[in-house]
């Protein structure tokens, strides 16, 4: 039956006028430079990112014409992720720890035409600019500011656009390959922020009454989605510029009574250390949910937070290739009245799939796994805002099956309660003699080691058993282990072939750009290990 709804159109410009229009007075801060908080509303907000977008019209650009950023989390970010996407353009976030050489390819790549970078980022800038496209450069600081000056907000008009217009772009990190593309249309955003509104039961409790603080960058899978979900739910936004220490980010909690906030484990296994050292410093009264996602976040480390300090961490899993979101980890059902012990173990795996997203795991055998906490298969994922394809990149195009299934590297397990539990990436994971051992799991546990700060497994090469696991770790301030210590402490709770070869320790664990542990610089370290008995 024709006619039955209306065709309504789902792009960005219906958050924006959201925002603005029902929670004008809402705050927007954001730590400064100089130390000190910028405060303004919603409607202030508003005001400026159409102003952008009058602007960058001004400019004379094609629709669909990408726009880049080059920025740390703050004020005129955010007015970059409405204002460019509601004149039609692309936001394109240019991740700011990459080599200068990544950032020329892909700026190239995404054929930018304009960039808007922090003036303290102008050396990195510097670096790659000759290899790229970009007609305009605006510095947020100065010209930026003269950009906006320049433009009537009243002069912006809806551009009506279709919802599977391109609306922002990230670019995955790069550990294997080149960087790939993927592009974010209207459509998969707007269903993303309301696939985020609609988790309550998974733990993500965005809403009006709350006051989020996103640790994780703006420039790294567009901050997991959730300044839009804050601004469609009215939530007020809390920036914390270029200071991500674990001080500087207690204090922001502190003093602008953060209530949710979000990051990767090596965020918060720092703010850990520093509440242990100091629990009375800060009043985080206010603070009740931190949402951890970016790598599997060790098991000991959620206790510590919940069990020495009274904080809820909610653990969740996702891909640039899934807008990023796709599970988030909380006690549903019989989980909610379940002793201690099994409900940190419920939210250390990664959850349920968030609201229209579809999981399962596939085997070497090419059939899905059971539902019993044991086998293992490459994890795929579908969904609303789960990507089609890589941008301007055919040869990857077997990553998605012809039912639009993306294979995404990770090998899973399912709790038979449908929670999804990553135990590994395909390239990370040990084959040992025929059998899959998770690095995860092992780090997980060494890391629950009252010594042991960061641990690393890796495959080291083995004439019998093909692969056997190797345990990079960092000690904490003070402390150490012996490998002997560390082997009992493993021995209880894993199989026998499980237990690494070898254990090192080392001052610093290198990590990608988006604070993960980066393997492939420890298998190049250690090609070979010492045996330990």
């Amino acid at each position: 039956m024709k006619g039955l709804m209306m065709d309504f159109q789902l792009t960005l410009p219906t958050i924006l006028k959201r925002a603005e229009t029902y929670f004008p007075h809402q705050e927007i801060v954001t730590r400064m430079p100089d130390r000190s908080f910028h405060t303004y509303t919603f409607a202030d907000f508003g005001k400026r990112a159409r102003q952008l977008a009058v602007a960058l019209k001004g400019l004379g650009l094609a629709p669909g014409d990408r726009v880049a950023t080059l920025c740390w989390n703050h004020y005129q970010h955010l007015e970059a992720y409405l204002g460019i996407p509601c004149a039609g353009y692309v936001l394109h976030t240019l991740n700011l720890r990459l080599h200068p050489n990544d950032l020329g390819y892909i700026a190239t790549h995404a054929g930018d035409k304009v960039v808007i970078v922090d003036r303290s980022l102008l050396p990195l800038w510097e670096q790659f600019k000759d290899r790229t496209e970009i007609e305009h450069v605006f510095v947020v600081e100065d010209s930026y500011e003269e950009l906006l000056a320049g433009a009537n907000a009243d002069d912006y008009e809806d551009p009506r656009l279709d919802e599977d217009t391109a609306a922002a772009m990230c670019y995955t990190s790069g550990t294997t390959g080149m960087p790939k593309g993927v592009l974010y249309s209207h459509r998969s955003t707007v269903l993303h922020t309301l696939g985020e509104a609609l988790a309550s039961p998974l733990g993500l409790h965005v809403t009006e009454k709350e006051t989020f603080l996103p640790v994780v960058p703006m420039f790294h899978a567009n901050a997991w989605g959730y300044p839009y979900t804050c601004l469609m739910v009215g939530a007020k936004l809390v920036f914390p510029g270029p200071f991500l220490d674990p001080e500087t980010l207690l204090d922001d909690f502190e003093q602008q009574g953060v209530t949710i906030t979000a990051g990767v484990p090596t965020i918060w296994m720092g703010i850990l250390g520093m509440l242990d050292k100091e629990p009375a410093r800060w009043d985080l009264s206010s603070l009740h949910s931190m949402l951890v996602g970016g790598s599997a976040a060790p098991r000991a480390m959620i206790a510590g937070f919940r069990q020495r300090h009274g904080k809820t961490v909610v653990h969740g899993w996702g891909m640039t290739e899934t807008s990023p979101l796709a599970t988030a980890s909380d006690y549903v059902g019989e989980f909610r009245t379940a002793d201690e012990e099994t409900q940190l173990d419920v939210v250390a795996m990664q959850g349920l799939p968030l609201p229209l997203v579809e999981l399962r795991a596939i085997d070497d055998d090419g059939n899905e796994i059971a539902w019993d906490g044991e086998a293992m298969g490459e994890l795929q994922v579908r969904g609303p805002w789960v990507a089609a394809g890589y941008y301007d990149t055919p040869e990857q195009a077997d990553r998605w099956t012809d039912d639009g299934w993306f294979k995404t590297g990770d090998i899973a397990s399912f709790h038979p309660k449908g929670y999804v539990m990553i135990k590994d990436r395909s390239k990370d994971v040990i084959k040992s003699g025929g059998e899959w051992i998770s690095s995860v799991d092992l780090e997980n546990a060494l890391m629950a080691h009252p010594c042991i700060a960061e641990a690393a497994v890796i495959a080291i090469p083995h004439e019998k058993w093909d692969e056997r696991p190797l345990a990079v770790c960092v000690c904490r301030e003070g402390e150490s282990a012996s490998p002997d210590e560390l082997r009992e402490f493993l021995a209880p709770n894993f199989a026998k072939f499980w237990l690494p070869d070898a254990y090192v320790f080392v001052d610093e664990i290198p990590k990608t750009a988006v604070g993960k542990f980066r393997k492939t610089a420890l298998r190049e370290q250690f090609p070979t290990a010492p045996v330990t008995s």
